[in-house]
């Protein structure tokens, strides 16, 4: 089983450095490899799914670890810490939000994150009943939140490049943006409630990304 974790984690690596392998930009320059909008909207993607992915298979081991034979339908606060962060209900509604601002909601997701996911590591590497398998997830999402982000602020650059936005979208949300309601709101949620709500907030995040390239490149893959 260890030989075997070992191997999975291994080809996941090379997998996610394969990603990396190229650098990402929007303006030619040396040891940069110049990509299309529609490329670099596919890396998000792919990049946002293998997140869910991992998200869905660390919340399904949180579940057989620590909370075994238990109802859980209904019992999840909710309370999410992003609740703060007006994003479009339903297909149709993010449809209808312009392209920046769809953007932006992205964004300002993906830094709301930061931090939360980064405790939520730490938390699981202290805990001993949950394998460090496990714990690795946890700093992958981390660490795959910070490539995201810096993914989709080139998307923003080079679609205010090419004129399809006009203003800039593409630094990080500043704090202000995302502040909490009550100043730290996540670290009063339990481990479990956290990566529900992050979970919840990647397939968002995933699917915002879908429908904003069939929006803009709609003859790749739509």
């Amino acid at each position: 089983c260890v030989l075997s974790s070992r191997l999975y984690l291994f080809g996941l690596c090379l997998r996610l450095a394969g990603v990396r392998a190229v650098s990402i930009c929007t303006n030619a320059h040396a040891g940069c490899h110049v990509l299309s909008l529609a490329n670099l909207f596919d890396r998000v993607i792919q990049h946002s799914t293998r997140m869910h992915s991992i998200t869905n298979d660390l919340h399904s081991e949180f579940e057989q670890y620590f909370l075994p034979s238990q109802n859980h339908v209904g019992r999840v606060s909710h309370n999410c810490h992003t609740s703060t962060i007006i994003t479009p209900n339903g297909k149709g509604n993010a449809q209808r939000l312009q392209r920046e601002e769809l953007t932006r909601v992205i964004l300002m997701l993906l830094v709301a994150w930061r931090d939360p996911l980064w405790h939520f590591h730490q938390s699981m590497s202290h805990q001993h009943d949950f394998n460090n398998f496990s714990s690795n997830k946890a700093l992958q999402m981390s660490d795959m939140v910070h490539e995201l982000r810096k993914g989709v602020e080139k998307v923003a650059e080079k679609m205010q490049k090419l004129g399809i936005i006009k203003t800039s979208v593409s630094k990080p949300a500043p704090p202000e943006a995302v502040q909490l309601a009550d100043g730290a709101r996540w670290h009063l949620m339990k481990d479990y409630d956290l990566l529900y709500c992050f979970r919840r907030d990647s397939n968002k995040i995933h699917n915002y990304l879908k429908l904003l390239k069939c929006r803009i490149v709609p003859e790749h893959g739509c």
